[in-house]
């Protein structure tokens, strides 16, 4: 299910190392490798897709991306490791 609010209004400063298993079911920003950055909400982490809901500036959409084109997230404050 989409969140029911919109996305933190700032954006989070870009991490060295980041994995998005961590951030699954948080606002995420993520910035892609072709210079794409956006918020997004994470529900589900497979090999080979990465699907959630994007923030497209008014709403959450349904979004799916392949994993091999993100380049770093942050959810802030801090993911927790497991």
């Amino acid at each position: 299910m989409a969140p029911q609010f919109p996305p933190p209004p700032f954006v989070p400063s870009k991490p060295s190392v980041s994995y998005i298993i961590d951030c699954i079911y948080q606002n995420t920003y993520v910035w892609l490798r072709n210079g794409d950055q956006f918020w997004f909400y994470p529900t589900r982490v497979e090999y080979g897709e990465v699907s959630g809901y994007r923030w497209n500036g008014a709403f959450w959409q349904f979004y799916g991306i392949d994993p091999r084109f993100i380049d770093a997230v942050a959810c802030p404050p801090v993911p927790t490791l497991y």
